[in-house]
């Protein structure tokens, strides 16, 4: 069988769906369509076929939109798959109208429905017609948390017959092993992600500062490109010694490892990886309670929850936190490593796709 992969970005596909694309590639040719970049290598070395295709992966460009579209609808009649899976926003509207149109069969991904969906305005009822008129047809679609599968419910873009909830795209546990948790008086907080406003930095940092001035022995380790412009910021707070901004970094476990407990304050989620990478690695979890971060707490046994968008909320679960003593932090962390092999077990995850695609 043919498979054919749409996606926006070769770093979040190969990081979050390679263990799926070898279980696929056992079986089947898989073809993937998406922009060059580093991690391609490993893709061919795996035994894709590689379609490089450009994607901008921001906001609503009319004349680029079109664009892909036509560039999907040449690709698919090139290929001639039996099967489209599609990943994040464009990829799933424009790749799945393609597909409904050649009445090819197709699997759609929400992986989050991003800042269109934050608002009642008009983006958000053209975003909801542009998902309606893609998704139509699908075989399945797949979502990471309840509640975004709810709003597509709802919403009638989707019959709730057609659709699945995954756990996320689980999480690798024998890659993210259990580590040693450190000793030490100061506390090591640990960030993973972009750094931007929707990610909850600011409120982070604001939480941060009013740790360090009211005498908490504490520090934050900052990992992810840039955003948005926050030089100035982030030079500042290293300036102060509490602050250390590392960017990005392939290799993310040393820094797990020093780290006693990490922080994702974010607005919005598909499903945080990031926080079932340090859970699995047996790290207590202060996070976001919204859809896509708070499945991967059991709260106050593995970690909190806090009210995004509120920095005040986030310094006393911070505070908190510092207040434990070593063994009921370290307790709090291997609490996170059971709930992810419960719960998030990658092999789990891509066994219950396969079956949901093929069945």
């Amino acid at each position: 069988m043919k498979i054919l992969i749409l996606a926006n970005h070769d770093l979040g596909l190969y990081q979050f769906r390679k263990e799926l694309i070898q279980e696929l590639l056992k079986e089947n040719e898989v073809f993937i369509s998406l922009p060059d970049g580093e991690f391609i290598k490993n893709f061919k070395q795996m035994g894709c076929r590689f379609i490089d295709t450009k994607i901008d992966r921001r906001g609503i460009n009319p004349q680029k939109d079109i664009s892909l579209f036509v560039s999907y609808y040449r690709m698919i009649k090139k290929v001639k798959p039996d099967l489209v899976i599609t990943y994040t926003i464009k990829p799933n509207i424009y790749g799945g109208m393609v597909c409904r149109l050649l009445k090819i069969k197709y699997v759609v991904n929400i992986t989050g429905l991003g800042t269109a969906f934050e608002n009642n305005g008009l983006l958000r009822k053209f975003v909801i017609q542009l998902y309606s008129i893609a998704c139509k047809k699908a075989k399945i679609v797949f979502f990471e948390n309840e509640e975004n599968r709810k709003i597509f419910v709802q919403n009638k873009i989707v019959k709730e017959s057609k659709t699945y909830r995954l756990n996320g795209a689980g999480v690798n546990l024998s890659h993210y092993k259990v580590l040693d948790y450190p000793k030490g008086k100061n506390i090591k907080f640990l960030f993973m992600g972009r750094v931007m406003a929707e990610k909850g930095i600011n409120e982070l940092f604001q939480a941060m500062k009013k740790l360090v001035d009211s005498g908490v022995n504490c520090e934050l380790s900052v990992l992810g490109q840039y955003e948005e412009n926050y030089k100035e910021i982030i030079s500042k707070y290293e300036e102060e010694g509490w602050l250390h901004y590392y960017g990005y970094q392939k290799d993310v476990c040393p820094f797990i490892n020093k780290s006693n407990c990490f922080v994702l304050p974010s607005w919005h989620e598909g499903m945080a990886n990031t926080n079932l990478e340090c859970a699995a690695s047996a790290r207590p979890i202060i996070t976001s309670n919204i859809p896509g971060c708070k499945e991967a707490v059991v709260e106050n046994v593995s970690g909190f929850l806090v009210q995004s968008k509120n920095a005040d909320d986030l310094f006393m679960q911070m505070k908190r936190f510092t207040e434990l003593t070593y063994d009921e932090q370290k307790k709090m962390g291997l609490e996170g490593r059971k709930h992810m092999e419960n719960t998030f077990d990658k092999k789990k995850v891509v066994a219950i796709t396969i079956k949901k695609i093929f069945e």
